[in-house]
């Protein structure tokens, strides 16, 4: 039977008195349990509160597809606190080792409320720090996993460039080794001064950088005049370089002049020359575009997460709106079209920036999930009244007045078990009031709109 001083010495119920551990005792249950037993399971109704004496115990559950593990040792008070509006037991409570618990029904919580005001006052702190506890492990959770599906977006926009790049170096190997062989092969001819410059000037001509390529219907066309006319010459077997040299848009009227001022076979090893040009040309423009996709996805990624930068800073809104939008590109490219309506000043907010773009990614990704990745996303900025104001809006189904009033609640989804904890519109609410600013929305069918209100920073006033 425990004793009165087993009680005292659990910190919840330290320097009580007497009469009010003597109540508690005789309205609690003592039990005994051997390592590996279960004393309560997930799902069963939620009647209890424990008092662990001895030995060691362990909450375990299921949270969005993640075993959740929490340990029990002597002098926790833990299960149903009072005021808790549990229901049912979320987790299974076992004994790790031998040990033993008080189990008092959580149907005598109104009387213990009025015998044991002082312990009902350090319960509900108990149940507080439960509640920071429990709400900190989820926002962790939601945090982990926005990031990883950002990590996987960013890990393919990145991969596409960057295996682009690599297979324009590889192919730069093979065409290198054209270029020398007809290179070597012109040095063996007799060529004038005038006819070098020629070969030299519609090399030039033809891989210079601001070429616009034409459609596809005109390469088709030119890689079939080029085709016959390298045949009327007898190079037959140069069919291949018809398309390289098409895609360029060059002439074939062009072409013609080389065999009438050089011979066959000088005419030939020239423009096998400058057929190889013109793709290494064309090779290093799609090597400098992919690097340069790469380069600008890490610094947005750099300015995302404001990344050597101070914590606190004036915030450009609508720089940090479109490093967002970069980020989020891999999910928007895929049927998102995007209508942009920025005022032409300087909008600035002083800010933790990476909060910021948190709001943002948190919205416009519920968007995109809402519109099932095909609609129009709109992004709107301007200043009114000392406030930046900033609205994010979808073409999708809307929200239902009845979802409406609860969204901004934590823990309140519409998603399926496993795809959304319902901390992401809390989160946004706690940043923007945190940034002394207020967020609203309105929605019906076809039209959802977020409207974010954050004070302009005195820098821009």
């Amino acid at each position: 039977m425990a004793e009165k001083s087993e009680l005292l010495r659990v910190p919840a119920f330290a320097d009580l008195p007497d009469d009010q551990i003597a109540w508690f005792l005789s309205q609690s249950q003592e039990v005994h349990l051997t390592a590996g037993e279960t004393y309560v399971r997930q799902g069963d109704s939620a009647d209890w509160m424990f008092v662990i004496l001895d030995g060691q115990f362990q909450w375990r559950g299921e949270f969005g597809g993640e075993t959740v593990v929490l340990p029990g040792k002597p002098g926790d008070v833990t299960g149903v606190l009072p005021f808790s509006r549990m229901k049912q037991f979320a987790v299974t409570g076992r004994a790790v080792t031998d040990g033993r618990l008080l189990k008092f029904p959580t149907s005598l919580f109104s009387e213990l409320v009025q015998k044991m005001p002082e312990l009902t006052k350090r319960l509900v702190g108990l149940l507080s720090d439960r509640i920071r506890e429990t709400t900190r492990i989820e926002q962790q959770r939601d945090r982990l996993a926005s990031l990883g599906k950002l990590s996987a977006g960013l890990a393919h926009e990145l991969n596409n460039p960057a295996s682009a790049a690599k297979r324009a170096t590889s192919q730069l190997r093979t065409i290198l080794k054209k270029i020398k062989d007809a290179s070597h092969e012109l040095g063996k001819r007799d060529l004038s001064s005038a006819q070098k410059s020629e070969i030299e000037k519609m090399e030039a001509a033809f891989t210079q950088e601001d070429v616009v390529p034409p459609d596809a219907l005109t390469i088709s066309d030119l890689e079939d005049q080029i085709d016959s006319l390298l045949r009327s010459h007898g190079q037959n077997d140069l069919w291949m370089l018809a398309a390289a040299l098409a895609r360029r848009n060059i002439k074939p009227e062009v072409l013609e002049s080389l065999f009438a001022n050089l011979g066959p076979e000088t005419a030939r090893a020239a423009l096998v020359r400058i057929a190889a040009s013109v793709e290494v040309a064309s090779l290093l423009h799609e090597i400098e575009s992919s690097t340069s996709r790469i380069s600008d996805l890490v610094r947005a990624i750099k300015e995302y997460t404001y990344m050597d930068q101070s914590a606190v800073q004036n915030v450009d809104v609508v720089k940090s709106l479109e490093n967002t939008l970069t980020i989020l590109n891999h999910k928007l490219k895929q049927g998102v079209t995007i209508q942009r309506d920025y005022q032409r000043v300087p909008l600035l907010v002083n800010s933790f920036g990476s909060e910021l773009n948190q709001v943002w990614t948190n919205i416009i990704d519920n968007a995109i999930d809402a519109m099932k990745g095909k609609g129009e996303l709109r992004v709107r900025t301007y200043r009114e009244d000392g406030f930046v104001v900033v609205e994010i809006g979808d073409n999708g189904p809307g929200i239902s007045p009845e979802v409406t009033a609860h969204i901004f609640e934590p823990f309140f989804t519409t998603k399926a078990v496993g795809e959304g904890t319902g901390l992401g519109l809390d989160t946004v609410q706690r940043i923007v009031k945190k940034h002394r600013g207020n967020i609203q929305v309105n929605s019906k069918p076809g039209n959802t709109c977020f409207q974010i209100w954050l004070p302009v920073a005195e820098a821009s006033a």
